[in-house]
Order: C-alpha cells, then structure tokens, then sequence
C-alpha cells in the first residue's frame, strides 16, 4: 500500500502484522461483515466455473467463504503479508503489492474482491482502474470500504471522540481517507463498468460484539496517531473502550459500502 501524509504505511506504521493479536482484530472485523459480504457475492452469482481474486485477504475469511459457502472453483488470495493466509484446496495464496507498478497475478477473473483495501491508498483511482482490468467479460468487480457516520450534527459521545480522532490520526499517518468512498458507484462507472449498484451496512453497537472488540482493538494499536491529533488523549481512548462495553453505548458504527459493477461481455 502506498505510503501516507505522513510517510507510514498500513501493516508498518499501525497495524503491524508481527504484532500479538492482529490477526484476532482483523477476524473480529470479519466477524462482523462475512455475512454481508458472502450475502452480496452470492447474489451477484459467485458460484460453480468461477476463478476469483481476493485482494487484501487478510485472514483469508473471505477467500474460504468463497470456496465453502459459493462453491466456486478457484480463488487467488493476494496480501503484503500472507502470515495470516493458508494455501487449501482451491485456494492459492500470493504475497505481492497490489499497488506496484508490476502487480500480474494473472487472470482473468469473474470476480476481483478487495475489501477495506482502496481507503488507505492514496492513489485508490488507478487501483480501480488495475482491478478492473483484470475481470474477465461479463465478470464483476466488488469493492467494500469504510463510510464514517461521526458528521457535525452526531450527538458528542466517548466513541465518536474517539473515532474522529481515529480518523484524522490514521490520515495523517498512513493516508487513510474515506471521504471519497460514496463515489464508488462513479468511479466504478468510470472504469467501464455497468451496471453499477451500491448498498451500506452498518453492525450494531452492542457489548462485546465483533464490531465493538474490532474497534477497541483498533484504536490500542492506532494509539500515538489518535493521541498525536490533540482531539483525545490516552484517558479518553480508555473511556471510549469502556463506553463500548457498557450499555450506555448508543453510537452508530462506521458503516460498510459495498459497491459493484460488471465488465460488458
């Protein structure tokens, strides 16, 4: 991923995945979209005959979905970083750079998935484009990424200090910007694709949910990019996780778009 405003990059910066527990945090997000996503893929027709490319693979939950729960034929699960990931049975595992110049995993696929991967790169338009190119006629191209509900009018409560904080710290940190993922339907179109359709998600905030502990665990490790914003310190991180247990919570979570789009046969 390329580096951010302030020269850091996802999995290096923040999020390092030699670090204990990455791998519990990336799977409690997953916990709390699998369902949404492996729901969307099925009805777009992910199913039998299809070779599938699954780029930032993280854990590989998504990848195994395809294979147990879709019955497709293959899937290529690329990462930075595949410590997380297990060649099986259909799947086969690549650690590369997507973004780089030089990025071939082959293909063509009838589906190219990447999933909270395009918001921390700053040239997220080219990569549309590269992923895109490599659907095959008649395939489709779905991308998921973040959608912040924390806008000027959200009632002030411990988490959406925290998260504002989140935010702008992993901006300036890494480039992390999810202003511009509600143009995914344009930017989609944009690369040639149509249709083109798009649909919001957003997990309950509830103690101890996937999402709650996701959230908890995200901001232990985004810390020093939080506290470095001056819109929190370490005593209102540590609230913000409290409050997220509690049943005082009543916040709404960041939100996941999913986006879609097929290449014209």
């Amino acid at each position: 991923m390329s580096a951010g405003a302030g020269g850091g990059r996802y999995g290096e910066a923040v999020f390092r995945p030699e670090q204990a527990g990455e791998g519990e945090r990336i799977d409690f997000g997953a916990l709390a979209y699998d369902g949404i996503t492996m729901a969307r893929l099925r009805a777009l027709g992910a199913g039998p005959g299809w070779h599938c490319l699954d780029v930032g693979a993280g854990t590989g939950t998504v990848s195994r979905g395809l294979l147990a729960e879709a019955g497709v034929s293959s899937v290529l699960a690329v990462d930075r970083d595949v410590r997380f990931l297990t060649a099986a049975p259909g799947l086969t595992v690549l650690e590369t750079d997507a973004t780089a110049p030089d990025f071939a995993p082959g293909g063509p696929f009838r589906l190219v998935h990447a999933r909270f991967v395009l918001m921390h790169l700053a040239g997220y338009e080219r990569m549309i484009t590269t992923l895109a190119a490599l659907v095959e006629p008649g395939g489709v191209l779905v991308l998921s990424d973040a959608v912040d509900l924390t806008g000027d009018r959200t009632p002030p409560t411990p988490y959406t200090a925290a998260m504002r904080a989140m935010w702008q710290g992993l901006r300036a940190t890494i480039g992390t910007d999810v202003s511009w993922v509600p143009s995914y339907p344009q930017l989609l179109r944009a690369a040639g694709l149509e249709p083109v359709a798009a649909e919001l998600y957003v997990p309950p905030l509830e103690p101890g949910s996937p999402i709650s502990r996701f959230w908890a665990d995200t901001w232990d490790r985004s810390r020093p990019a939080m506290t470095a914003t001056g819109l929190v310190d370490d005593r209102a991180i540590d609230e913000a996780v409290g409050y997220l247990a509690s049943p005082a919570c009543s916040s709404l979570s960041a939100g996941m778009l999913t986006a879609w789009g097929r290449k014209p046969a």
